[in-house]
């Protein structure tokens, strides 16, 4: 299948007419049975969770970030199960969780996340968040320190940025919702949202597309998307956690900030705010981007794991 595949330059998005069915790289994501249970936390009421599990050892808790689900550590899960027991929730509005009518303020889910680990047995144990699950992790822990052991955040935002604005703003227009969860229902494959580009685009496949659009093909799917966009990612409370962490003297629990210089969907710039704020290096990654644990597998192993040891 490989040897089918056109020859790409990196961060090429592939054409979707293109993608193969199934990735040029296995993984053992689908190996084990998707597990769930029904969670009761505050405003959400009771609702189906699910996750995968994988590996032997201590907990390891895995955080997805916006447009994904826990397929997104597809390629970590089995070297990092050799080391650790692996819980991979889908957050909710995304993945086989329930697609909640809300509220998706970064605070609400950022207690979710406590809530689950909380429920499986985990709590406080060592925690990688990617994007929107970085800075949620990051949310948590100023808020419960002791509800995680450590956290790898890989490549989150940070602040306030003049996109985040515009689209804040975009999304409050009378209507404008309403049309975007209709374009994203009606071709969640091919038009709905497409993490990436990735460093290596030449992993996409057709599997990718379906495990990340067809969660949106519904209303409620679409709606809890779109609530990711304008509440989860608004930047007034970027701005308040930024200025939460500027008045903290360091953070509460070990950190690692994990960015890929050439990242084209949050800007690197992010990870320097974020060093200056907490007092934390940056450890960069000269391959990869925004999903280094899918593009540049190796290269993130060999930093997150002497941190996660």
């Amino acid at each position: 299948m490989g040897s089918e595949l056109p020859a790409l330059a990196p961060f090429q998005q592939m054409p979707f007419e293109q993608l193969p069915q199934l990735p040029r790289r296995p993984h053992p994501y689908f190996d084990e049975d998707l597990r769930d249970a029904e969670l009761t936390y505050g405003p959400y009421g009771p609702h189906r969770v699910t996750w995968r599990q994988h590996g032997s050892g201590p907990p390891l808790l895995l955080v997805h970030g916006l447009m994904t689900s826990s397929y997104s550590w597809r390629y970590v899960l089995e070297p990092l199960g050799e080391r650790f027991t692996v819980y991979a929730p889908d957050l909710p509005g995304a993945g086989c969780s329930d697609k909640l009518a809300g509220p998706y303020h970064p605070e609400v889910l950022a207690g979710w996340i406590g809530a689950f680990a909380e429920h499986v047995g985990i709590r406080g144990c060592a925690t990688i968040g990617n994007s929107m699950g970085g800075y949620l992790c990051m949310r948590l822990a100023l808020r419960d320190p002791e509800a995680m052991s450590r956290l790898l955040n890989l490549h989150s935002p940070g602040r306030p940025e003049l996109r985040l604005h515009a689209l804040r703003f975009a999304l409050s227009v009378p209507g404008v919702k309403a049309a975007l969860g209709w374009w994203v229902r009606r071709d969640p494959l091919r038009g709905g949202p497409r993490p990436g580009p990735d460093f290596d685009e030449s992993l996409k496949s057709l599997e990718e597309a379906t495990e990340y659009g067809l969660p949106l093909a519904d209303r409620p799917g679409s709606r809890a998307f779109i609530g990711h966009l304008h509440q989860t990612m608004a930047p007034g409370p970027l701005g308040d956690f930024l200025k939460q962490l500027k008045q903290r003297d360091g953070f509460p629990i070990p950190l690692m900030l994990l960015y890929a210089p050439a990242d084209p969907m949050v800007s690197p710039e992010v990870g320097k705010v974020l060093s200056v704020a907490t007092g934390v290096d940056v450890t960069w990654l000269e391959r990869g981007s925004h999903f280094a644990h899918v593009d540049a597998t190796d290269e993130f192993l060999s930093a997150a794991l002497p941190f996660l040891e």
